[in-house]
């Protein structure tokens, strides 16, 4: 198992595709802020609490300068109907399918004995290094004005 990543660690680059088919490549988006909304599974309660509260938050993120992205081991087609399901029209979905969670692996939050990753919020700043890292008990949603506090405050 890969060590969890660290504050002050640079991110790997990936390239995964969201619940439009669209690539969106992490080292694309330098200059912003990301947050990185690792979720275990889409059609669960708390995921779903957690995916909406990105998108009811999207224009403070857009003035916050920051892309948030939300990120599961669920196939693209799977996350397309969940989007469309939760009323997703601003949060790209991301699907960390194949190969099987590798995104989740190398941040170290890859669960491989249930196939899926931990709940956590990784947020990197405009140089893609990581400013911002929290863990969740699986049934705990997380906090988004933590979030939104963090990211005013860097």
């Amino acid at each position: 198992m890969t060590d969890e990543i660290r504050v002050g660690e640079t991110i790997q680059d990936f390239r995964l595709r969201d619940q439009k088919r669209e690539e969106i490549h992490l080292y694309d988006l330098k200059g912003k802020k990301v947050l990185l909304s690792f979720h275990p599974l889409a059609w669960t309660q708390v995921c779903a609490q957690q995916m909406k509260s990105l998108e009811e938050n999207y224009e403070l993120f857009t003035e916050l300068n920051t892309v948030p992205l939300g990120i599961s081991v669920d196939p693209i087609p799977s996350k397309k109907a969940w989007a469309r399901e939760l009323g997703i029209n601003h949060i790209k979905l991301l699907s960390d399918f194949w190969p099987h969670g590798e995104v989740a692996r190398t941040c170290g939050i890859f669960r491989g004995k249930e196939g899926v990753s931990e709940r956590a919020n990784i947020i990197i700043d405009e140089n893609r290094q990581v400013i911002y890292f929290k863990k969740y008990l699986g049934h705990e949603l997380p906090d988004i004005k933590e979030i939104i506090e963090v990211l005013k405050n860097k």
